[in-house]
């Protein structure tokens, strides 16, 4: 689409205005030394990718050795100062004069912590994080259009999700304080905040290196009782011995590799993209040549594409995952016996869950689980349960890409059926996944959601729709049919003693 002439003139004023700052910003890269950059290009060069994946990928990877570093660190401030400063060199060393975003808006995050009334922050600094991270989307389609190149939205992402949070937990914290019977402050007392954390256990907090690069985002509290060492305490305030990581830390590693390269094999034998140009030409599975095959093979085509694209998000998130568990951070703590209840905090994907889920609602909620957390605790339950606000929120917290608005605008018809389908046929059958309608159940939810989601990958409008039209619309169609068919089917009785 193409923007009115005046438009485009404000647009590029308001944005020469802004890079007029490049230069102060530049001068704040100060934490990577240039001969560790450009050993970088010679290393990007060499596996013949750019630098800044390459960069992006090894720092994430760093962060292991540097979460043994922190176990040697003594609680409380060191911690903080610790988790703030690897935190802004990795985003130095990964995105350059790019990480100052991070900076500005978590210290204007902190300005509005400092002078707002709780019942105004936990409005305003939502609208505010999410409309920073809103003109960073914009910003990257309106100058790179369709480019896959990295920049700081990435892990602004996380930050908006930090920000979002804490900006709720304070005002639960003095609604509470209050005696308040608010409902949704109960639910998430467990992470409310009585008093206002310091600015470098904020910035701590808001660039923690271990899940700055890929998440997942944590609650404040949960993050300070790893800084402070509270998570090694009981219910009744005794300390006990930290138990062993080496498992919870290399099983994900482990698992992070094998997606990588899973994600190098079937990626490159099965594209979704053009690999000579994949921002200006047209996708592979929308090509006349590609459209000609038969269609089950392009069904199967497809979903191997998929496949290989979530394992690039499955290798960023298992490799965070064993990266918090380095220093404890993915850590529950105790129960009042003294047995440690797990290390679920910084597990965010099931990926066999996800793959092969017996129904929509358990594929999503194994799918980039904190995110589902956070719109949970703070859109879902603060709205009364309205979804639209949820799946708003998450549309425009992904980016204003058409293809993601086909995605979540298409994807409740699917959650519909799955909805009508347990409550009117799956009580007529066995219960089983293993059984033959726990098969097809599951082999119609990955065949329904990999359709649904091609938009979202491709990104273009024209590209999403073509997408669904070289498949027929078969998922739309079918599931308009069966929502109506299911509306009217009775109920099966239930059986009375």
């Amino acid at each position: 689409m193409q923007l009115p002439d005046a438009a485009v003139a404000v647009i590029d004023a308001s944005l020469r205005f802004v890079y007029s700052f490049q230069p102060l910003a530049e001068k704040t890269v100060v934490l990577v030394p240039d001969v560790l950059r450009s050993q970088m290009l010679v290393i990007a060069d060499l596996v013949g990718m750019d630098v800044e994946t390459v960069s992006y990928v090894l720092g994430m990877f760093v962060c292991y050795p540097l979460g043994l570093i922190m176990l040697q660190i003594p609680y409380g401030m060191p911690r903080h100062l610790f988790s703030f400063l690897l935190g802004a060199f990795l985003l130095q060393f990964t995105l350059g004069v790019q990480w100052i975003h991070q900076l500005i808006s978590s210290l204007i995050a902190y300005a509005m912590i400092l002078v707002l009334p709780r019942k105004t922050l936990k409005l305003a600094l939502p609208v505010f994080a999410m409309a920073y991270m809103c003109a960073g989307h914009l910003h990257r389609q309106y100058i790179n259009y369709l480019g896959w190149d990295l920049d700081f939205t990435g892990t602004q992402m996380v930050l908006t999700q930090k920000l979002y949070m804490i900006g709720f937990n304070l005002y639960d914290g003095e609604l509470l304080a209050k005696g308040s019977d608010d409902r949704a402050a109960k639910k998430c007392s467990q992470f409310a905040l009585k008093k206002t954390p310091g600015l470098l256990e904020f910035l701590g907090y808001t660039f923690c290196f271990s899940n700055i690069l890929a998440g997942p985002a944590t609650e404040y509290s949960i993050y300070s009782g790893v800084i402070e060492g509270s998570v090694f305490k009981t219910p009744d305030g005794k300390m006990q011995k930290p138990p062993s990581n080496l498992i919870p830390t290399l099983w994900p590693l482990l698992q992070s590799l094998v997606c990588m390269a899973l994600f190098l094999v079937i990626g490159g034998a099965f594209p979704l993209l053009d690999p000579a140009d994949p921002q200006h030409n047209d996708p592979v599975i929308i090509t006349d040549e590609f459209t000609k095959q038969f269609w089950p093979y392009r069904v199967f085509y497809c979903w191997c594409g998929l496949l290989a694209v979530r394992m690039k998000y499955y290798f960023g998130w298992k490799n965070a995952q064993g990266a918090c568990n380095v220093w404890y951070s993915g850590f529950e703590g105790f129960d009042e016996k003294g047995e440690p209840k797990g290390w679920s905090i910084s597990d965010n994907m099931d990926i066999l869950g996800f793959e092969l889920p017996p129904d929509v609602q358990t594929m999503t909620k194994k799918w980039n689980k904190k995110t589902s957390d956070w719109l949970t605790r703070y859109v879902y339950i603060r709205t009364g349960g309205n979804l639209i606000a949820v799946y708003s929120t998450s549309a425009f917290w992904h980016g204003f890409y058409p293809g993601y608005y086909f995605f979540f605008l298409s994807i409740p018809l699917v959650t519909f059926c799955d909805r009508l389908a347990k409550k009117k046929i799956s009580p007529l059958f066995s219960q089983s996944q293993l059984s033959l309608y726990g098969l097809v159940g599951t082999f119609a939810t990955v065949v329904a959601v990999n359709y649904m989601v091609l938009p979202f990958v491709l990104l273009a409008g024209s590209w999403g729709f073509a997408a669904w039209k070289s498949h027929f619309f078969f998922a739309h169609v079918g599931g308009i049919l069966m929502y109506s068919l299911l509306s009217v089917m009775p109920s099966p009785k239930t059986k009375t003693s």
